[in-house]
């Protein structure tokens, strides 16, 4: 008999999944052009890289 296992660590995606769209809508609202909209849905999939970039940067690291 096999003993089943739970995953109860399953709210980091979420919070990604609502970053990205909040992300997504903010590139997209402040973009000038087509293209700077296509990139901002692009920045909009790596946002944790420009946290975690920014909050390194501010505590000088």
């Amino acid at each position: 008999m096999k003993k089943k296992i739970k995953n109860i660590c399953g709210g980091g995606s979420a919070v990604y999944g609502l970053g990205f769209v909040g992300a997504a809508i903010y590139y997209i609202s402040t973009a000038t052009g087509f293209w700077m909209g296509v990139l901002g849905v692009l920045k909009a999939a790596v946002w944790p890289v420009f946290v975690v970039y920014g909050l390194l940067g501010f505590l000088g690291m």
